[in-house]
């Protein structure tokens, strides 16, 4: 008693899409002076509420999710949701109780001030 089975590819059933979330890496600026470290990311269209920004053992992560509404069944799709991920490593010397955040135009602007032993500081000499 043999029976013979046929392995058969099973036809694709359409389903459709309900939207993707792209993620990206935002463009990003750094620039560093005597007192802190300055970050700029560049997250168009996305609100303060969905900006999620944590540093832990020397890792600073950025995150935002831009969720666009729409009105109607989209005929041709370019500009659609996205998620903004990035991670950086910060140095030791970073003061994280003191790290501010600001949203402005859709740039992330972070202040990630410096420790005070990490400053350069001027050395008085002493005559003996």
């Amino acid at each position: 008693m043999s029976e013979k089975t046929d392995i058969v590819k099973a036809p694709e059933k359409n389903i459709e899409k309900t939207g993707t979330l792209y993620e990206v890496a935002p463009i990003v600026d750094i620039f560093e002076n005597e007192d802190e470290i300055l970050l700029h990311a560049d997250m168009p269209g996305v609100v303060k509420q969905d900006i999620s920004v944590n540093i832990d053992n020397g890792t600073l992560s950025l995150s935002g999710v831009r969720k666009l509404k729409t009105q109607g069944k989209a005929t041709w799709e370019e500009f659609g949701n996205v998620e903004y991920v990035r991670n950086f490593s910060v140095p030791p010397t970073i003061d994280v109780e003191r790290v501010e955040a600001e949203l402005k135009d859709g740039v992330l602007l972070l202040h990630l001030p410096k420790s005070e032993a990490a400053k350069p500081r001027q050395i008085e000499i002493k005559t003996a």
